[in-house]
């Protein structure tokens, strides 16, 4: 199965997390990363060839941190602009039909906090439903997602750890991951 990582984090460089997770899937044959504010510093998304790169992968994700509950600027810039009426969805927009979507999202709190009655009262899949809507809407299957909690708290050799799972759990089958 090809994969394509959309990496959407403004500032990759400074990220322990998110480089993690990047450093874990360096080099795995069937992955490939596409990092975002690397390629759109000037934020005018090349629509196109967005769209011809997203049909030559089986699945799709979305890697980013947790910004006020969603995704960051960008990457809704590009949700905005790449996956349009007549291409993406409607009558006539069947290009991502049946292609498997998926979120890894690195979040600064805890697991604890994200749940009926935690500080944040919802949890983290929950509050991705405004992605995994949009992404169902286009007639893609949305998979779970995969969650680093407690991201700028984890050790050197913890960080390691959650990005060899997230290595494991981009890669894993569908009935792995919905079982």
């Amino acid at each position: 199965m090809n994969i394509l990582v959309i990496a959407a984090h403004p500032n990759l460089e400074n990220s322990r997390a998110n480089r993690a997770l990047l450093d874990a899937i360096q080099g795995l044959e069937n992955v490939h990363v596409h990092d975002l504010y690397e390629e759109y510093p000037d934020w005018h998304i090349n629509v196109k060839r967005e769209q011809e790169l997203l049909l030559g992968y089986e699945r799709v994700v979305f890697q980013f941190p947790f910004y006020w509950y969603s995704c960051t600027p960008l990457l809704k810039k590009w949700f905005d602009d790449v996956l349009v009426h007549g291409w993406a969805f409607g009558p006539d927009g069947n290009h991502l039909k049946d292609k498997e979507f998926m979120v890894a999202t690195t979040v600064g709190g805890s697991e604890n906090g994200y749940r009926a009655g935690g500080d944040n009262w919802f949890t983290v899949s929950e509050l991705l439903r405004p992605i995994q809507t949009t992404m169902t809407r286009c007639k893609g299957k949305f998979l779970p997602p995969y969650a680093m909690y407690d991201a700028d708290r984890l050790t050197s050799q913890q960080l390691r750890e959650q990005a060899a799972r997230y290595a494991e759990h981009i890669q894993a089958g569908v009935k792995q991951l919905v079982h």
